[in-house]
Parts: C-alpha cells; sequence; structure tokens
C-alpha cells in the first residue's frame, strides 16, 4: 500500500517554499562576483568546517536560492595538491546556519607528499595528487592516457595509482558518450549571426563546426548564403548541424527557464558543438577538454546521432560536471548517465516540437539498433537488454550506461507513477520492485528534485544511496519535509530498491 503524507499549509506557502529553494539566474558578472567573493572568504570556511591548516579550498560553483541561502562547491588541496574525492558542498542559509555535505568524511592526511614522477610517455600526462575517493587518502599519480577506443570514440582514460607502491586505485575514462528543416525536429528556428553563421549569440555564444569525417580540432564554423539551412535530410551537411544547433538551443533554454541556470557552468558562456565526426561512426560525446559536444553520422552516415534527447544528454555531461562531478564509473558513473538521460528526456519534453514529441524512450530516433527500437527504457530499463530496473549491489559493476537504469526508472515511477499508461501515443508498463502502486507528482517537480539534488546536494562520489539523501534534501528544500513531494520522493526510491 502506497502511503501518502499529509499536506500542510496552503496551496500559496507551498509555492512560496518552491520559489524561495528555486535557484537564481545569475547573469556572467553577477556568478563570477559570487565566485570571487566566495573565494575570498575561502580560508574562514574551511576553518569553520573542520578543515585542517594543510588543507584549503578552491570555489568551483556558487548557486544562490531565492530565500537567501548560498550553496558554495569547493574543490580542496592539501600542501597545494587536489584532493581528488575532497569535493564538498557548504549550504549557508539567510541567518547563517551552515551545513556541508562532503564526498568523502575521511580526515584528509597523508605520511608526506615527496614522491617520484611514473614515466610519461607520448601520450600520457601526469600529475601528483592525493586520492580519497576510495580508502584511505593516499598520495597518488593521475596519469591521462588518450587515444580511441574501439568504436572510435577519443580517450581520455584517468588512471590513479598509489604513489607508494604503484598500486592501481581507480580508473575511469573521461570521455562520457550518449550513443547516440532539421531531420528529427522538422521546421525551427536558429539562433544565428550577421553573414549567416550558426553562431547562437543570444545564448552565450553557441557555434555548430563541421568536423567534415575529421577527428580533432573544431572543423569549419557552418556559414551559409542565406539564414536557411539544412533540407531534412541527411545527405545535406547543414541538415546535421541544424539538429545540433537546435538541441543546444532548447537545452540552453530549458536549463535557464526550468532550472534557473545562465548556460553549463552557469557563467552565461555556451559551449560549442562538432558534427560529421569521423566515418559512419555511431556515437556521440562529451568531452570537458574541449567544452563540447560531438556528434558521428550514424550508420551508413544516415542517422546522425543529433536527435533532440541526444543533444540534451550530452550537453547535461557538462552540467554534471560543472556541477556534482559524478565519477564516471561505478555507481557515480550510472546516475552522470542517468542525469544525462533524465534531463534530455527533460528538454525534448520542454521543446514540446510536434515533430519529436516527448517521451520516455532515449534515442528513439537514431535508430542505433537498425530495427526501430529505443536505445534505453525509463519505465523498464531491462526492455534494452541489459539494463538493471533496481538497485542490487552489483549495480555498479555494470557498464555506466546500465547501471544507470534504477535511476531512469526512480525518475519515471516519481514522475508517472507505475503500472500501464499511455503518454503522448507511447504505451508505457512501470513495475516495482516491492510491488507498491505509486502516483507520480509530475515530470517537472521530479526534475527539478532532481537537478537541486544534482547541483547543490550530490558529490563527485555520490552512489544510489547517496542519490536518495540528496534528493530528499532537495525535496525538503522545495516543497517541505512532510509534503506528499518528499514521501513521493522516498517512495520511489523504495520502489527500485533503495532504501
Amino acid at each position: 500500500m502506497l502511503v501518502v503524507g499529509i499536506q500542510t499549509g496552503s496551496a500559496s506557502a507551498d509555492a512560496q517554499r518552491e520559489a524561495g529553494a528555486t535557484a537564481l539566474v545569475l547573469t556572467g558578472p553577477q556568478r563570477a562576483a559570487a565566485v570571487q567573493e566566495a573565494q575570498a572568504g575561502a580560508a574562514a570556511t574551511a576553518k569553520a568546517i573542520g578543515l585542517a591548516d594543510r588543507e584549503k579550498l578552491v570555489v568551483r560553483d556558487v548557486v544562490k536560492d531565492a530565500d537567501g541561502t548560498v550553496h558554495t562547491r569547493y574543490e580542496r588541496t592539501y600542501e597545494g595538491l587536489p584532493v581528488l574525492g575532497g569535493d564538498l558542498v557548504v549550504h549557508q542559509k539567510k541567518d547563517g546556519a551552515r551545513a556541508t555535505t562532503k564526498a568523502t568524511g575521511a580526515r584528509i592526511s597523508v605520511p608526506t607528499t615527496e614522491a617520484e614522477a611514473p614515466a610519461a610517455t607520448a601520450r600520457s600526462t601526469a600529475r601528483k595528487v592525493i586520492w580519497a575517493a576510495t580508502g584511505k587518502p593516499a598520495l597518488a599519480w593521475e596519469t591521462v592516457v588518450t587515444g580511441t577506443q574501439r568504436d572510435g570514440t577519443p580517450s581520455e582514460r584517468h588512471v590513479i595509482t598509489d604513489a607508494t607502491t604503484g598500486k592501481e586505485l581507480h580508473s575511469y575514462e573521461a570521455i562520457e558518450t550518449g550513443v547516440g528543416n532539421t531531420q528529427y525536429s522538422g521546421q525551427v528556428t536558429l539562433g544565428t549571426a550577421p553573414g549567416y553563421t550558426l553562431t547562437d549569440t543570444t545564448r552565450g555564444g553557441h557555434k555548430t563546426y563541421d568536423l567534415n569525417g575529421g577527428t580533432n580540432g573544431t572543423g569549419s564554423l557552418f556559414t551559409n548564403s542565406t539564414d536557411t539551412w539544412g533540407n531534412g535530410l541527411a545527405t545535406n551537411r547543414e541538415t546535421a548541424a541544424a539538429d545540433a544547433h537546435y538541441g543546444a538551443a532548447v537545452t540552453w533554454d530549458f536549463y535557464k527557464n526550468e532550472l534557473g541556470r545562465n548556460g553549463i557552468r552557469g557563467d552565461g558562456v555556451a559551449a560549442y558543438s562538432r558534427v560529421h565526426y569521423g566515418n559512419a561512426y555511431v556515437n556521440a560525446f562529451w568531452s570537458d577538454s574541449c567544452f563540447c559536444m560531438t556528434y558521428g553520422d550514424g550508420t551508413n552516415n544516415l542517422k546522425p546521432l543529433t536527435s533532440l534527447d541526444v543533444a540534451g544528454h550530452e550537453m547535461s555531461h557538462g552540467l554534471t560536471a560543472s556541477t556534482a562531478g559524478l565519477r564516471y564509473s561505478k555507481e557515480s558513473g550510472g546516475l552522470n548517465e542517468a542525469t544525462s538521460d533524465i534531463l534530455g528526456t527533460s528538454v525534448e519534453f520542454y521543446a514540446g516540437n510536434a515533430t519529436d514529441v516527448g517521451d520516455y524512450l532515449i534515442g528513439e530516433k537514431i535508430d542505433i539498433r537498425g530495427n526501430g527500437t529505443p536505445l534505453r527504457y525509463m519505465d523498464k530499463p531491462s526492455r534494452d537488454g541489459n539494463s538493471a530496473d533496481y538497485w542490487s549491489s552489483s549495480v555498479g559493476r555494470l557498464d555506466v550506461h546500465y547501471s544507470s537504469g534504477p535511476a531512469n526508472h526512480f525518475f519515471y515511477l516519481l514522475s508517472e507513477g507505475s503500472g500501464t499508461k499511455a503518454i503522448n501515443g507511447v504505451t508505457y508498463n512501470s513495475p516495482t520492485y516491492d510491488n507498491s502502486t505509486l502516483t507520480g507528482i509530475g515530470r517537472t517537480k521530479a526534475y527539478k528534485i532532481w537537478y537541486k539534488a544534482l547541483s547543490t546536494y550530490m558529490t563527485s562520489s555520490t552512489n544510489y544511496a547517496g542519490a536518495r539523501t540528496a534528493t530528499l534534501s532537495a525535496a525538503t528544500d522545495l516543497y517541505g519535509a512532510n509534503s506528499p513531494e518528499y514521501t513521493a520522493v522516498a517512495k520511489a526510491w523504495t520502489a527500485i530498491n533503495v532504501k
């Protein structure tokens, strides 16, 4: 039986609570000033939260809520060395009350910071760090090895090794992949610049480039003799560019209008898009190193991975990197991928595009399997043959695209509830681990809770249990600890076996 909490207070009071806990949209200069102010007080903050003298805080992001609460995200250093897994968020209420969310509760201390550098190769770089994400903090080397993955995706593999023993402590891939007149969204309006270039001057200067089969650099900025782009066919090079440019614009608008965020980093500066990567490359990816989204042209170069939900997915990898920084492996990696699926899906619904209507199917337009089926399903993730419907202790051993399943399932259940239903012409049938019957709170509330948790409570090492705590904290901020929304979040986690 589903137990629903009793809502207290008036509807207007609830609306005031949500409005008060919603992030303010900061301009680039406003965010820069907030970061500068926080950095000026970082030493005092470090002392106030009990850090040792050898530890310092470096501000990464500042989120200001309408009610005066300020959430400041910090990286940590120890004797000048980056502490991987040492990130934390300080929540400062208007009345001065302070709380802290840490990626690790371990005390940061190592016997020495002296170590010989590992041998570097032509394809690698190394830096000395403190590894604190798992186990006892240790002096380590972070080596980044570049190359190409088996499917043609660039590789930036980070390998963490103990500086004393040489033992590998952790490794992960930093290139975060999706699967991945317009081809998918019909005729749309694009933001362009005088002289007819694909430069969106109203959305942080986002640009779309043609790699023309290349695999590095930016290629050439799309230019035209008129302000009409593409013809809806993959054989026209501008068509994929129009899809990518449109997807970036809609995602930007969704972040700003729905989440109160001014661009990926919150600084009003856009990433850029690259299309026509490689030859028949069946993927799309986000890279922090270029701060850009990149799209292949799919099988036989006829199905570019530039559909609206894929564009929203890739751009949201950048959002995650700029906020929680969820490490792209194990459970945190699954949550990273799920965040992109959740927000990519939300972007698709937000667009209200009649040619590509909103659904809880991932990549349904790009036909990556060649049989007309989607890449992933949010109502029952196991329908793809690989993803997990529910959390278990083995979920972290799955590929991150499949360990994302429980979080995707959570979002669907929180939004729409369990059982059979049809939405925009698609029939869904979502089960629950405990056979409970759930009623959804609506997609808008669900994505606002997820974003609030991502931007102010999750850290680089957040796992499924941590995501439950983070979303409950977000629901408390937005709707209250005794609200139906809080109860629904708790019940949705239980329904995927996270308790």
